[in-house]
């Protein structure tokens, strides 16, 4: 079963999405920071990570950034930071695709899909 590691320091958020992703046949995980997600991730081993980018203390684009230095897993932010140049601060620090909030369902599932597929046909 795939994995997917849930960040979003808004606990509504973390339980609303693990939902949707367990109907669609996902693991979840979460993490409420970028501190318990970056502390978890080994133990966790999570085949995605789906990361809000505004949570206090380590935001998720430094969560990200640090998520790629020490591993390959795949990162999808889930933000409702979608401006030109959010999704662009999203990119230049190594995430995988850009979601916006309020959540779609059929995008956000979309999208895990669709990273999970590209990333095995890299391999």
């Amino acid at each position: 079963m795939t994995k997917v590691m849930v960040v979003d320091d808004e606990e509504d958020v973390r339980e609303i999405v693990s939902l949707i992703l367990e109907k669609e046949g996902f693991e979840v995980a979460v993490a409420s920071s970028g501190e318990d997600c970056l502390q978890s991730l080994n133990e966790e081993n999570p085949d995605l990570v789906l990361l809000d980018v505004m949570m206090p203390g380590i935001d998720g684009w430094e969560t990200c950034s640090e998520i790629k230095k020490k591993s390959e897993v795949p990162v999808v932010m889930l933000t409702v930071k979608s401006a030109d140049e959010d999704v662009i601060k999203s990119f230049q620090h190594m995430c995988d695709a850009h979601v916006g909030k309020p959540i779609i369902k059929e995008k956000l599932v979309n999208t895990i899909k669709w990273v999970l597929k590209s990333r095995r046909k890299m391999r």
